[in-house]
Formats: structure tokens, C-alpha cells, sequence
């Protein structure tokens, strides 16, 4: 069992920025990847950011593209989804989830949400 737990979520306006943090409580650690997804009551899951642990190789989603950045902190286990000129349309609840080897999605976050004012 892995626990995650985020942070850094909050009311912003637009064009604004935020930083979320994702903290995973296994030791050691050290899954295949990390990443965001983000999720609004009327939408289903939808994928923000991934990053590979041992190489440090980033994905995004198209949308996110030059706004969002995804980092990690091996000796923290935390990874980072830094946003910015954030957008209404971004307003949902943004979770982690830690890809252990490869395959599916193991573990989530219980979610942050961020709210992006017009």
C-alpha cells in the first residue's frame, strides 16, 4: 500500500499560478512513474502530467503543454505540477497516482482541488 497525499490547491484568477505537491509515504521508493490527472463533476478522468522516476522523462497533455511543468524530489518522494496562466476551464479536482511498474495506475491521491476564478 502506497499512500499519496496532495497539497498546494486553492482559489486562483486567471492567468494565475499554483504549485501542487504529491507526497508518497512508501520507503523505499521507487515506482516506474508519477503523474497528474484531473477530474470535474461533468467530465471523466482526464490525464494533466506523467513523469518516469528513474530517468526524469515528462509527458503532458496537449492543453497543458508550456503551462504546466511536472518535476519530482527523489529524496522527498514528492512530485510537483507547477501551473500557471491557469484558466477557468482548468477549475477541477487534480489528483496523483504512482505507476509502480509499468503497467496500470497502482495507487491515487485523495485530490486537490483548484478552483480558477474568471
Amino acid at each position: 500500500q502506497v499512500d499519496l497525499v496532495e497539497s498546494g490547491g486553492g482559489l486562483v484568477q486567471a492567468g494565475g499560478s499554483l504549485r501542487l505537491s504529491c507526497a508518497a509515504s512508501e520507503r523505499p521508493f521507487t515506482p516506474y512513474s508519477m503523474g497528474w490527472f484531473r477530474q470535474t463533476p461533468d467530465k471523466a478522468r482526464e490525464f494533466v502530467a506523467s513523469i518516469l522516476w528513474g530517468i526524469g522523462r515528462t509527458f503532458y497533455a496537449d492543453s497543458m503543454k508550456g503551462r504546466f511543468t511536472i518535476s519530482k524530489d527523489e529524496a522527498k518522494n514528492t512530485i510537483y505540477l507547477q501551473m500557471s496562466s491557469l484558466k477557468p476551464e482548468d477549475t477541477a479536482v487534480y489528483s496523483c497516482a504512482v505507476n509502480l511498474k509499468g503497467g496500470m495506475w497502482n495507487y491515487w491521491g485523495q485530490g486537490t482541488q483548484v478552483t480558477v476564478s474568471a
